[in-house]
């Protein structure tokens, strides 16, 4: 772990300290933004970098990248951080080209691992479920940090084999019943943790769009094409796209992956949308592409919420804006709202919790200063008064919460009031 935080992190929390003028927030803020270099970041050997997620001693290839995001706007100042971001990349590269379809990691090849499923293990792999949004992650960071400090290093030929491979896997994944192996069950836990029919999943007919087999929140996909995970990968399609020309000039590269941007960008626009009765035309969550939709909205990233933070659509898109009114209501399943909070949950944790995940990013994708206001509010309420963020608590008492250190939480909430500091149009 860091013990001494990188110069940049400390200018910024010095400003921080100067500007923010209430108490509380200022001290969740010392607390929150520098907590993964603090406590869940390993610079190893090799020069690789290793981030846990906090309670679990794995790295997962999505947490890791949503750890370090907020520290990307002070990489370019600041060398011990470009190490710090670039060795994450190069392990996350690592990682994939062992198994681009687990999704944790360990720090040591010593088969430790969440449980005995039924899958291709290795010794590297603490979880294999596979998800989209696991392989979406390293991509974006990479991509991130490129533009944020006009390093190119990471892009070696290891980069451009993993890269090559994800577009390979999401290939496959188009016809997953047709030309995939992957397979997973678990023998102990929720049905949420196993695939049905035999380990493989539900059937699914061909879309254009790619199959996951799990959502970002580890559960198992009721319907196998996740909207918002297809989302993601469409845009750092076109973020492959562009390496692929900018800094490989690879044109088989850039083709492959604008070829599937389109397939897969077409499938969500035909098979991914729903005509609401009340709102109109919204994205669905999951489908089949049978004509069976899951409408609802998941607390974890990707999600629909999330539309305008990773780059599919802008905040004022219309279908984006009646998607977001119907997983902000109570037509949501996972919508909840009680006498201290209201807001998106998840089925991975109890009922009527909401996590301070979706709160924050609420706050990220609304262009109104009020609901950003009235968020930030809910936040510092809802803390239990540890100065932390956690996974999920119940909306009608923050005292009952689940993951007390829960890294990608407190990033998350540290980059949005970083970003509120910077715009400086609410009071804070």
């Amino acid at each position: 772990m860091t013990t001494v935080l990188p110069d940049a992190i400390q200018k910024a929390m010095k400003r921080a300290d100067e500007t923010l003028q209430n108490e509380k927030l200022k001290k969740m803020f010392r607390q929150c933004y520098p907590n993964t270099l603090e406590t869940t970041t390993k610079r190893l050997e090799d020069g690789t970098t290793f981030v846990f997620t906090g309670d679990i001693p794995a790295m997962w290839l999505r947490d890791s990248s949503a750890q370090v995001r907020q520290y990307l706007p002070f990489a370019k100042e600041d060398e011990d951080l470009q190490r710090l971001i670039g060795g994450l990349v190069r392990r996350q590269v690592e990682c994939i080209l062992i198994d681009p379809y687990a999704n944790a990691f360990n720090e040591q090849p010593n088969y430790k691992s969440w449980d005995q499923d039924l899958t291709e293990m290795g010794p590297w792999i603490w979880e294999r479920k596979y998800e989209i949004d696991s392989l979406c992650y390293p991509i974006q960071l990479s991509y991130l940090y490129w533009k944020a400090t006009g390093n190119t290093d990471i892009f070696d030929a290891k980069y451009r084999k993993a890269a090559k491979s994800i577009i390979a896997l999401w290939k496959t994944e188009q016809n997953h019943f047709e030309d995939s192996q992957y397979l997973f069950a678990r023998t102990q836990g929720p049905k949420s943790d196993t695939l049905r029919n035999n380990r493989k999943g539900m059937p699914v007919n061909y879309t254009g769009m790619t199959w996951s087999g799990f959502r970002p929140s580890d559960d198992a996909c009721t319907f196998g094409y996740l909207v918002p995970a297809n989302m993601f990968a469409v845009v750092v399609l076109g973020y492959m796209e562009e390496i692929a020309r900018e800094i490989y000039k690879d044109e088989d590269f850039e083709e492959a992956a604008a070829v599937l941007k389109e397939e897969i960008d077409f499938g969500i626009q035909t098979y991914g949308t729903y005509r609401h009765p009340k709102y109109g035309k919204i994205y669905a969550y999951e489908t089949d592409g049978f004509g069976n939709y899951n409408l609802m909205d998941d607390a974890n990233v990707p999600s629909l919420l999330s539309i305008p933070y990773i780059g599919y659509a802008d905040k004022n898109d219309p279908v984006y804006q009646n998607t977001r009114r119907f997983i902000l209501s109570e037509e949501n399943p996972y919508y909840y709202e009680g006498t201290a909070a209201k807001g998106i949950g998840s089925p991975h944790t109890p009922d009527r919790y909401i996590w301070h995940i979706s709160l924050a990013m609420q706050a990220l994708t609304s262009n109104d200063p009020a609901e950003v206001q009235e968020i930030v509010d809910t936040i510092l309420r809802t803390d239990a008064d540890t100065g932390f963020m956690h996974e999920g608590f119940n909306v009608d008492d923050p005292s009952q919460f689940t993951r007390p250190w829960f890294a990608w939480a407190n990033s998350i909430f540290a980059e949005l009031i970083w970003g509120l500091i910077e715009e400086g149009q609410i009071k804070l």
